[in-house]
């Protein structure tokens, strides 16, 4: 392409007895074909660049005064002092300016960048321990390839070369540049007052670990309750009086409390048990002995029955009965509140995977189910046991996956709450869960991944009782997580080769 318009602009005619201003014309013509084919070789080049066919000198940039390639750092302070100066400086620039920059020096032309292709890159060539690609666990998002968006490489009036502080209102505080957290609390609500020390205070941003502790994926300096006791006095006798006198010191905060902001007094979970929001605690406990809890029954289980029996005979007469159900109630479910529905005692994902190690597992794969590793296992299985394969929510895939995915899909707003629910109330979701959940155009079990594709069992004609093909959801994607996009079953990919997997006969010539 680039040769054809290069060979346009040659054929312009000589201009011998033609007439000036048709020569003047095909000057101007040549020049715009030239500028024309200047730019389409740069669009060329950047397209090429951007697709990674191309290599090309990352953040090369034309340095405005000529320098030789070998250049040392006094001659780079002559101009960029500053970059020495300041409060916390990068330990780097002790090491010299060619440590992380490189200059180049072609035809007098002298370029400046990095020795690496992307900054993030060169940040581990020292800090190793903070490449995520080597980390089990929760990473902080920025640091997983993007550490300038919080760090300067140079200098910073902060410390670790922040760009900003971690305390402060939103406009000079770095966190608040992408958490919201404490920023707008309801007019009866109420906010941490921890927030105004600093989110430093309790958190450490490169923290993590493989164990799925809140510690770890919270980024928290400690875990709780000694977090939380660093500040709060277990022996304060008003907070002994707000707690009923019940020893709480050894209790996980996080179970009741919102440590940020709450829509409730006291930074209270969204959502609390009926009998712990109205302050009865005497329906359960009995007053505590020897520092211990005490409860009015023999044991967890046989005190939440006593409002709870519909569960219990749930439970009991499933025909397939999920193991963990049988057990004690408060092995899944926190008996005060949560920040999820139905109480769970940790979030609704993790509660699962400790037990399902399996499915863990999948969760380091490429492209996930969003239910599975960000929303709750609950929304496909009942936890409580049911008589469907796998504790599903129906007997078969396809109105299991179209009661989220299908054209009729109808979540119903759960009035009084910021909620909305399917499976007839069953399981209850954010209100904007569905914002972002596509809808396959399927009409009379037709219509997907192509228009008029079967996604039913197709019967035989011969036989309309018989089932010729078994065909559903299930048939070509897997639920949890798969290597390729798509979720394609055995970790495939979207091609001609998954479809030959059927259609025995595709791509044949005829």
């Amino acid at each position: 392409m680039l040769k054809d318009v290069s060979n346009s602009v040659s054929r312009v005619p000589s201009h011998g007895d033609i007439p000036i201003g048709v020569v003047k014309q095909a000057v101007a013509n040549r020049r715009c074909m030239r500028n024309f084919a200047t730019i389409l070789f740069a669009f060329l080049k950047l397209a090429l660049c951007v697709a990674g066919w191309v290599a090309v000198p990352a953040f090369a940039k034309v340095h405005p005064v000529p320098l030789e390639k070998n250049v040392d750092s006094a001659t780079c302070l002559q101009c960029h002092e500053e970059k020495s100066k300041g409060k916390s400086v990068h330990s780097a620039i002790q090491m010299g300016c060619l440590s992380c920059h490189e200059v180049r020096v072609n035809k007098d032309v002298t370029r400046v960048k990095l020795i690496t292709a992307v900054p993030y890159k060169l940040c581990f060539n020292c800090h190793a321990e903070k490449d995520a690609a080597h980390i089990k666990g929760h990473v902080h998002e920025p640091a997983v390839r993007d550490c300038l968006s919080c760090h300067d490489p140079h200098t910073s009036n902060n410390k670790n070369q922040l760009l900003k502080a971690t305390s402060g209102e939103k406009k000079e505080n770095l966190c608040l540049g992408c958490h919201t957290q404490g920023t707008n609390v309801p007019a009866k609500g109420s906010r941490h007052a921890a927030l105004d020390m600093g989110c430093d205070t309790c958190h450490t941003t490169h923290k993590t670990g493989a164990d799925l502790s809140t510690e770890n994926k919270f980024h928290l300096t400690k875990g709780t309750p000694a977090l939380c006791l660093d500040c709060h006095d277990a022996k304060d006798a008003g907070l002994q009086k707000a707690h009923h006198n019940q020893p709480f010191a050894s209790a996980d905060c996080l179970q009741c409390h919102d440590p940020h902001q709450s829509a409730a007094p006291k930074l209270m979970a969204k959502f609390q048990h009926a009998a712990f929001e109205g302050g009865n605690c005497e329906t359960c406990h009995a007053p505590a002995q020897d520092g211990k809890v005490v409860l009015v029954r023999k044991d967890a289980k046989s005190l939440c029955i006593t409002c709870h029996d519909d569960q219990a005979k749930h439970i009991e007469s499933a025909k397939v009965q999920h193991p963990g159900a049988l057990g004690d109630c408060t092995d899944c479910h926190n008996p005060h509140a949560s920040s999820q529905p139905g109480l769970p005692k940790t979030d609704s994902v993790n509660m699962c995977l400790g037990c399902h190690s399996e499915v863990a597992d999948m969760g380091k794969k490429a492209h996930l189910h969003q239910p599975v590793f960000n929303q709750s296992c609950a929304i496909c299985h009942d936890p409580h046991g049911n008589d469907n394969l796998h504790l599903l929510r129906a007997s078969n895939p396809n109105p299991l996956c179209l009661e989220c995915h299908g054209p009729d899909a109808k979540p119903q707003k759960v009035e009084g709450e910021h909620l909305v629910a399917i499976f007839n109330g069953k399981v209850k979701l954010p209100e904007d869960y569905f914002a972002k959940v596509p809808v396959l155009p399927i009409k009379y079990g037709l219509g997907h991944p192509v228009e008029h594709h079967p996604v039913v069992d197709q019967m035989d004609p011969a036989n309309p009782d018989k089932v010729a093909v078994s065909l559903n959801c299930a048939t070509c994607h897997q639920p949890h997580a798969s290597a390729k996009p798509n979720l394609l079953v055995k970790d495939q990919e979207a091609n001609t080769a998954f479809c030959s997997s059927c259609h025995k006969n595709l791509g044949v010539q005829r």
